[in-house]
């Protein structure tokens, strides 16, 4: 997999703050990543069990490894985060903190 760069001036475009954009991003990509986490938890759960080490890993399970190459093929969340948010399909918006007199 090779590095792209990204152009700071499209982030830019599509946010106030360059830094606020990020911010946003990188916790939409916290978020995609605590979802695929559980997706894999749960469709490793559906795989028959065998001879398992102690760390939970399976090394003679060729079902395991399939599953496992399927995820790891899959692009990183944070290339998925920015991806959405240069076209636009983060929404966000600041939280208005309420004053109390």
């Amino acid at each position: 997999m090779s590095a792209s760069p990204i152009d700071l001036r499209e982030i830019d475009k599509r946010a106030n703050n360059v830094y606020e954009a990020i911010i946003v991003a990188a916790k939409k990509s916290r978020l995609m990543n605590n979802e695929t986490r559980e997706e894999f938890k749960q469709a490793l759960e559906t795989l028959p069990k065998s001879n398992q080490e102690e760390d939970g890993e399976d090394l003679n399970n060729p079902q395991q490894l399939k599953l496992s190459l399927t995820f790891e093929k899959r692009e990183k969340p944070h290339i998925q985060a920015l991806n959405k948010l240069l076209d636009g399909d983060i929404a966000y918006r600041y939280r208005v903190k309420k004053e109390n007199f």
